[in-house]
């Protein structure tokens, strides 16, 4: 037997103040997305923003269904959105902001491993990485230079 170590690293700014202006403006985006959130469920509101290179952004926020779990999460809604409007355009960023109705979030909230999923099919369908910032309803943020760093071991289509 051996052992494989996989080590990833994230950029961490302690506020969005520290962040590029243009990821600072997703990340706006991405909080007011997160309004739209329709969670009358798990009261847990996330926004995102995603820069196309073709200039466009696209917000996506989570959408909640009594009928679990047929509601989907604000990254999915963003990326299949983004697909289906500019299916050419590449993804270049994304923002996230997550925040809970019932108690604070001041760290930073990565995708889950659905939408973690779900982006890496886009990352892999256009051959580049997609830059991922991540928080919480405040505090600092998290950058991933590429979804890898967050699903080192993806699922694709090269195993069907």
């Amino acid at each position: 037997m051996k052992e494989i170590k996989i080590t990833t690293s994230f950029q961490a700014f302690e506020s969005t103040d520290e962040l590029p202006k243009d990821v600072a403006e997703l990340m706006t985006k991405a909080v007011e997305a997160r309004k739209n959130a329709y969670a009358p469920y798990s009261h847990f509101r996330v926004g995102v923003a995603i820069a196309l290179d073709n200039g466009k952004i696209v917000i996506g926020s989570n959408q909640e269904n009594a009928a679990y779990p047929s509601g989907l999460c604000a990254e999915r809604v963003a990326v299949f959105h983004a697909g289906a409007t500019y299916p050419d355009a590449k993804i270049l960023k994304m923002a996230i902001s997550a925040a809970s109705d019932t108690n604070p979030t001041t760290s930073p909230i990565p995708p889950c491993g659905a939408c973690r999923q779900s982006i890496a099919e886009y990352e892999i369908r256009q051959d580049s990485p997609i830059e991922i910032y991540f928080m919480g309803e405040t505090g600092g943020v998290f950058k991933s230079d590429s979804l890898k760093n967050l699903l080192p071991f993806t699922f694709d289509k090269n195993f069907l």
